[in-house]
């Protein structure tokens, strides 16, 4: 299943997507991160109204605004390596997670803003994992059971800012810089996440192409260490690193500018497709 936030009529709504195109509202569903944590989904989804074709609407990040945005660094040995040692290091042995603000949070389709502080503004398509029940404390075996599904991510970074603080923190959280869609793929529906590949695209020049079973730490590694230090909540996004490819990585670095367009693509779960625009 393919579950999605939407504007219909003026409201965001759940939907979910069929392999034709079409969505379906469902306006007696709650929002999508209560959604997930109902005992069944199908029960909790309520009717669907008639079909809108999918081109005809405006879809939002299919968590608005989650709990935590939690992303990991220096998760893939080729992008640890093309990254300058004061930007990023040697991939680590054990996870280096940061988080993202929520505010960063936008839809699959919304612009990235450039900051009007930076110009090192860095493209990160990454396959994201979306928390389906709550967790605490979750063995790598039974990490599964607590994922709703996935979806697609570009986590963008403002590079100099990153280099500012260890934390990453602010260097990854302007605002706009975490587009996030374009749904949700239900597990069922996705397979083995370590077969998916995730590539980026800027004005339709590959920049990346990785798979995911290249991982030094894979999902059920990450969800058991990030579960046994906080706990997540339904609704909560994991980002799981990004392959080799970025521009800060490149020599000279290749920085995003105003006109470009980033488009983040993952086999099975659909593409988002940001323009980058000038400074409000």
């Amino acid at each position: 299943m393919r579950l999605a936030t939407f504007v219909d009529e003026g409201t965001p709504t759940v939907g979910v997507v069929d392999a034709d195109g079409l969505v379906f509202a469902h306006h007696e569903a709650p929002p999508m991160a209560d959604l997930l944590a109902a005992d069944d989904l199908i029960t909790g989804l309520g009717p669907p109204s008639a079909p809108v074709a999918l081109q005809d609407v405006q879809l939002l990040a299919p968590v608005p605004r989650p709990g935590k945005v939690l992303a990991v660094g220096r998760n893939y040995a080729q992008h640890a390596a093309e990254m300058p040692p004061d930007m990023v290091g040697a991939a680590s042995s054990f996870p280096i997670v940061f988080n993202k603000q929520t505010t960063a949070v936008t839809g699959p389709f919304d612009p990235i803003r450039m900051p009007a502080v930076s110009d090192h503004v860095d493209y990160e398509g990454e396959l994201g994992v979306v928390i389906g029940r709550r967790a605490r404390s979750v063995p790598a075996v039974a990490a599964f059971d607590v994922v709703a599904g996935y979806l697609v991510a570009d986590d963008v970074s403002v590079r100099d800012w990153q280099r500012r603080s260890p934390t990453f923190t602010l260097g990854k959280s302007f605002d706009t810089h975490c587009p996030l869609g374009p749904w949700i793929t239900t597990c069922d529906e996705a397979g083995d996440p370590a077969a998916l590949r995730v590539c980026t695209y800027v004005n339709g020049d590959k920049r990346q192409d990785g798979s995911c079973a290249d991982m030094i730490h894979d999902i059920g590694r990450l969800i058991e260490v990030i579960s046994t230090a906080t706990t997540l909540e339904p609704g909560d996004v994991i980002l799981t690193g990004t392959p080799a490819g970025v521009g800060a990585g490149r020599e000279p670095p290749e920085w995003l500018r105003p006109g470009d367009v980033v488009r983040v693509e993952i086999e099975g779960l659909g593409a988002i497709e940001n323009p980058v625009v000038a400074p409000s």
